[in-house]
């Protein structure tokens, strides 16, 4: 049995499907959550990396770059500006509703989310935390005022009239890729209290996750006694920080993603697919007390 196996500290991972995943939840009465780009992709947001943790589109804009660049905003805003209409229609999949259904029967701990879509809380799920800040707003650089990101689409549109973009093809980070459509006129939103640098409320490559956000997020894993990774690759350490917490604490860790990831090793089990369909046939697996039943599709 797969379940004999799951055993803490001892870095042996099993590969497994939506019945060794459902037994894994079974198991645990409270359960950290940690989701990355790949938990979105059925809504249409693409992912970072490949299934072997590669770049697969040009990297993010740096935080330094952002803040040092007129030129480096004015390409950020327009590529934001073309993908926001798309980002912005985008609704939970069935990877979301499966993490929300988790937490109704009490078992989450609590869901670290590496996303800025904002797409767990809109599926319903109330105990989240935006590791990596949010799309939906806006922040001033020198003041702190925030603005909602729909509100600041309507200026851009305003002072933008005559700007069309080439066609875009989205992006992970809610932007769109413009290739070489001329962006020299586009003209960039100050803001309107004191006439600051406009940024994304979410956290750059190359920019720090606020510490309070941190010791939430470690807060959440402590109090679990297991963590589900759910599409992320765990390249990037800002996330891998969780799993490695876990795994010192003795706790077993699941993963569910397409590709390898940075935190296989320390994983009892992974299940490779579809975060969507592992994860609603383990939820409902685990909702009709079948774990031993198989894929729910037998």
């Amino acid at each position: 049995m797969l379940a004999e196996q799951i055993l803490k500290g001892c870095g042996l991972m099993q590969e497994g499907d939506s019945a060794d995943l459902c037994r894994f939840l079974q198991q645990h009465e409270r359960i950290a959550v940690l989701t990355g780009a790949g938990c979105s992709t059925a809504s249409g947001i693409p992912e970072y990396r490949d299934d072997l943790g590669e770049w697969k589109h040009a990297p993010p804009v740096q935080f330094a770059d952002f803040m040092a660049s007129d030129t480096v905003r004015q390409r950020y805003w327009a590529r934001s500006f073309s993908g926001w209409p798309r980002m912005s229609a985008a609704e939970p999949n069935a990877a979301h509703q499966a993490l929300t259904s988790l937490e109704q029967t009490n078992r989450s701990a609590g869901l670290i989310t590496q996303n800025v879509d904002n797409l767990h809380s809109l599926a319903g799920s109330r105990n989240v935390l935006d590791l990596h800040g949010t799309l939906k707003r806006v922040r001033c650089m020198n003041c702190n005022e925030t603005f909602r990101r729909a509100d600041i689409q309507d200026r851009l549109t305003a002072d933008n009239p005559h700007w069309q973009p080439a066609e875009a093809s989205s992006r992970p980070d809610g932007d769109a890729e413009l290739g070489n459509a001329p962006v020299a006129q586009f003209r960039v939103p100050a803001c309107d209290l004191c006439g600051g640098i406009l940024k994304p409320d979410v956290v750059f490559f190359g920019e720090s996750v606020p510490a309070e956000r941190v010791t939430l997020a470690r807060r959440f894993v402590s109090d679990a006694d297991a963590l589900l990774v759910v599409g992320s690759s765990l390249m990037v350490y800002s996330g891998f920080r969780f799993v490695r917490q876990a795994s010192d604490s003795g706790k077993p860790i699941a993963i569910v993603n397409r590709g390898t990831t940075r935190g296989d090793t320390l994983a009892a089990l992974r299940a490779t697919g579809d975060c969507g369909d592992l994860l609603k046939d383990a939820c409902a697996l685990l909702a009709n007390g079948r774990a031993d039943a198989g894929n729910v599709h037998d």
